[in-house]
């Protein structure tokens, strides 16, 4: 089965700008959906679910921090039942939104610093999962792939929810299976070595580490970007790969 792709879409809010989200939907299957606390608001999530039912993308749920001005890139000093609570609101209201257009919210993907956050601390990933089966229908959480899917599968099966995994189609992975710090050289993928590695995930489910080392990833989706006009040219790009 070929790999879903996923973007992080409607980010825009008031006059501010953010994304080709209109270019970027012909290409992907899955729409993760800002819900105000990072960017985002009520006119441009309502815009941002109608493209989604246009082009029969699937529709996610994309919580933060409550940090609109850093956009949700600086982690925050939040007890598990902030956590929860500003989770379950933030889907609740993308939720609401949703099915007031005969649409329905089918998974979570945490934004940013709490992403992050979720991967590296336990506490935050399981209040995460707390709001998650407290919500009151079935939804999924969308999380990184890495060495340790096996302790997050069983977690969440105690939370009695069903994980999606993901793979970064433009970052480097360091040694350990996780993506490879921003603040190190080569980071970020270019062009030509972005390809590389989505073709080597699709046709083999593994990942060449920055040390050269290769890395067994299962992954049900795959996170692209369309910030720019040069981000959805190689979205078709991978798009095409992944289907070819």
């Amino acid at each position: 089965m070929a790999l879903l792709l996923n973007c992080d879409l409607g980010e825009s809010f008031g006059s501010w700008k953010m994304g080709l989200d209109q270019e970027v939907f012909p290409h992907i299957n899955q729409a993760n959906i800002a819900c105000g606390f990072h960017g985002g608001d009520p006119l441009v999530m309502s815009n941002t679910l109608k493209l989604a039912k246009e082009y029969g993308v699937m529709i996610g749920a994309h919580p933060a921090y409550p940090d609109l001005v850093g956009f949700g890139r600086r982690s925050m000093n939040c007890s598990a039942n902030e956590i929860r609570a500003f989770v379950l609101y933030q889907i609740s209201a993308l939720d609401g939104m949703a099915k007031s257009g005969g649409q329905t919210m089918e998974y979570v993907k945490p934004h940013g610093a709490l992403y992050n956050d979720m991967m590296a601390k336990a506490d935050v990933r399981l209040a995460i999962m707390q709001a998650i089966k407290d919500f009151h229908g079935d939804i999924k959480l969308m999380l990184q792939a890495t060495p340790e899917c096996e302790l997050h599968q069983k977690e969440a099966n105690d939370y009695g929810i069903e994980l999606l995994f993901e793979a970064f189609a433009d970052r480097c992975y360091d040694d350990d299976g996780k993506l490879l710090s921003r603040s190190r050289p080569g980071a970020v993928h270019n062009r030509e070595n972005m390809l590389a590695q989505v073709k080597q995930l699709n046709e083999q489910g593994t990942i060449t580490t920055v040390s050269g080392n290769i890395l067994k990833v299962h992954a049900d989706s795959l996170c692209v970007h369309g910030d720019n006009l040069e981000g959805v040219q190689a979205i078709a790009e991978i798009k095409e790969l992944i289907n070819s």
